[in-house]
């Protein structure tokens, strides 16, 4: 864990996070006397978000509630599509590109094909009516990245807070990297510490826990990242493995645009020691001259075994790229997936899965009343 330090760069811009604490609790105050106008639907909704500047993991703990969901309900997860360069409603298919729905939804579409609904709009009110005008049989709505979103009173909230910065020991923006005050975590039905180490002691825990300061409805989980098997980045015939790059210990170019690439440099030091590392900002739209300069990298290490390693939600927007095919046979991706510590797996899978079906089952009464009266 680390705990941001008060230096004189933070000091001097403490007066600033304190006009931004007073404009967002601000916001939040209207919110809670219902000025700002809050829109509830009966069938279950359940937002999955943070409250810090990126780097808590949200994507796979979404494909973990789609994961759990799919085989019984008929899901659906709508975001905003960040960075896209469209604006409006739009419902992905396999022809989508990262450019038109972002990539994190791209990733989603292209893991779940034909079991998914991928929509994207930047008015979440706006997105969740349309899906259930053209999609009547859904049963559920994952709303990813929507804590902040207060524009809808989902009935399943769940607030992720990264284990290495958490909110009880951050400062607001600018000094720090909290959108809201970390008691805003009040707000949340499920928090969840993300990209914990899978070996820690239940002191810890339970320090974290009593730091959290948990509400009677409020539940705690901890979670870690699991990584796969490596994917090449654009169809290959014989892919290689994990073992063959460990085995030709040849170097490692890391390649990403995420908010915190910390994980995947461990991991590819596990691979070899050899790490070359181009880093660009979080949700980084790559150009014709980044790749020329992976390009330059790649021949200047003049080895045929060189592995270019990158994130999944990367591998979304490199796939729109004209790449020389030696370097294209070259770029891997890692899936990552979610691990729940703690035995906790079966609790938070029940919590989940009880929400979901007795409130579909409240909005199917719902509808037969309607049809009914009609």
């Amino acid at each position: 864990m680390q705990k941001r330090k008060a230096t004189i760069p933070v000091l001097l811009l403490l007066p600033f996070s304190l006009v931004y604490r007073m404009i967002v609790g601000l916001r939040n105050i209207l919110f809670d006397w219902e000025v700002l106008p809050v829109t509830e639907f009966q069938l279950p909704v359940i937002s999955v978000g943070n409250i810090t500047v990126g780097g808590t993991g949200k994507t796979p703990h979404v494909e973990y509630l789609v994961e759990l969901l799919k085989d019984e309900f008929s899901v659906a997860t709508l975001s905003r599509g960040y960075k896209r360069k469209t604006g409006h409603f739009l419902i992905a298919d396999q022809e989508s590109t990262a450019a038109e729905i972002g990539d994190e939804p791209r990733q989603l579409k292209q893991k779940y094909p034909g079991g998914l609904t991928v929509a994207v709009d930047k008015k979440r009110v706006n997105g969740v009516r349309k899906l259930l005008k053209q999609k009547d049989s859904l049963d559920v709505i994952v709303l990813d990245d929507a804590y902040q979103h207060r524009y809808i009173n989902a009935g399943k909230s769940i607030l992720l807070i990264n284990y290495n910065r958490l909110i009880t020991e951050d400062f607001m923006l600018p000094a720090g990297r909290l959108r809201e005050p970390a008691s805003a975590r009040k707000r949340a039905n499920i928090i969840l510490i993300t990209k914990s180490p899978e070996r820690i002691k239940p002191i810890e825990m339970r320090n974290i826990v009593k730091k959290m300061k948990l509400g009677l409805h409020q539940h705690l989980y901890f979670t870690t990242i699991g990584y796969g098997k490596l994917k090449p980045v654009f169809p290959i015939d014989t892919p290689a493995d994990e073992n063959y790059f460990r085995q030709k210990k040849a170097p490692v170019i890391l390649l990403s645009g995420i908010a915190d690439p910390r994980a995947l440099r461990k991991y590819a030091r596990s691979i070899s020691t050899d790490l070359h590392e181009l880093v660009y900002r979080d949700h980084h739209n790559y150009t014709l001259k980044d790749i020329q300069s992976l390009t330059r990298l790649f021949q200047s290490l003049n080895n045929p075994g060189t592995l270019v390693l990158t994130t999944e939600k990367d591998a979304m927007r490199l796939q729109a790229l004209e790449i020389h095919p030696e370097l294209k046979n070259s770029m891997y991706y890692i899936p990552i997936h979610v691990k729940f510590l703690n035995n906790d797996t079966e609790e938070f899978n029940k919590l989940i899965l009880n929400y979901v079906r007795s409130n579909k089952r409240d909005n199917i009464l719902h509808k037969k009343r309607d049809t009914a009266a009609s």
